[in-house]
């Protein structure tokens, strides 16, 4: 089980809220935490993923991905299934749900690390180049992680090897028609190399987008900026290097206000790999469960009871409003 950050016992960013944070009236997205293997052990990790993350506990079972789907084919107001990982493509159950959600007419992503699309299963050894063409196939959405254009910035985060094998990736996923095809929607997704926030989402938009069109032909749809989280191997990092006051104080200086109606816990419920419910990623990385919902099943639930329901909140939530804010979605202003 993975292990909570003690949230403050005066929590000063539900009073920069002026309240306690409350989702949307309405929530139109699922996003599942399909389990924590990866081929890759990133620094600014927040679930802390990697190749040895293979318990039972951490990755869902047929069972689990069957309850779910049939609480997606219940709850028609639930548009968008967004899943991720680990690497959500390793875990057995993923092509099932894709096509399953899909049938049922959901809009689908799968935030990718496109990495993966030259690796192998390092359970089975089966080769992962099959992702393209069946994702293409799905019409699902890709948002692939892309920490930097540059290859020194990205092997810092990632590993040795990593640029080139996420060039490759998207390469392989524009040889389908991604970032081409209005279909078939490649999204980037940047984060920061160092203690700092993430510039401005425009400008290095248009960085990205030369960078790899002259270098590489590659084309993709939208960057998006998301700010490290102060948690968990980030987090380390930070405290290593004494450098975690100062980040933190960084965040809550930059608290925008204007970021709250947008953030991704207002307008989603998240269940991790057993269908158990939290409000966002970060949170279920931190085992902070929603609320309301403690110890309690996706399947348990309705979509009118997940909204308007109270946010589990902690210091970490000032990564999401600071400076132009930061959400699955990238900038959020």
């Amino acid at each position: 089980m993975i292990a909570p950050l003690p949230v403050l016992q005066t929590n000063s960013f539900d009073q920069a809220v002026d309240g306690a944070l409350v989702a949307a009236p309405r929530i139109s997205t699922l996003q599942i935490n399909i389990g924590l293997v990866c081929n890759l052990a990133c620094r600014h990790c927040h679930v802390e993923s990697g190749p040895k993350r293979l318990a039972a506990s951490e990755n869902m079972s047929a069972d689990t991905a069957e309850r779910i789907l049939g609480w997606i084919e219940k709850h028609p107001a639930i548009e968008t299934i967004d899943i991720t990982g680990g690497s959500p493509e390793l875990n057995p159950n993923f092509r099932h749900l894709v096509t399953s959600a899909r049938h049922l007419g959901r809009h689908v992503m799968d935030r990718c690390n496109p990495t993966i699309i030259t690796a192998t299963d390092p359970r089975s050894g089966e080769p992962m180049d099959w992702i393209p063409e069946f994702l293409a196939g799905n019409q699902v959405e890709v948002v692939a992680s892309m920490p930097c254009y540059l290859g020194d910035n990205v092997e810092h985060q990632r590993g040795r090897g990593a640029y080139d094998a996420t060039i490759a990736g998207l390469l392989a996923l524009n040889a389908v028609g991604y970032g081409s095809d209005p279909q078939l929607p490649l999204n980037l997704v940047y984060n920061p190399n160092g203690a700092h926030l993430p510039p401005p989402q425009e400008s290095l938009t248009d960085d990205y987008r030369r960078e790899l069109s002259e270098r590489y032909g590659i084309v993709f749809n939208e960057l998006w900026t998301l700010t490290n989280m102060p948690i968990k191997r980030w987090r380390a990092d930070l405290e290593r290097v004494g450098a975690l006051e100062s980040y933190m104080d960084l965040l809550v200086d930059a608290f925008n206000p204007s970021t709250v109606d947008g953030l991704m816990c207002r307008h989603q419920i998240h269940c991790d790999a057993t269908g158990a419910l939290y409000d966002c990623d970060f949170n279920y990385a931190l085992g902070l469960e929603s609320p309301e919902l403690e110890r309690r099943r996706l399947w348990e639930t309705t979509p009118e009871e997940l909204a308007s329901r109270r946010i589990a909140t902690g210091d970490h939530c000032y990564g999401c409003t600071a400076g132009a804010g930061s959400s699955c979605g990238g900038s959020l202003t």
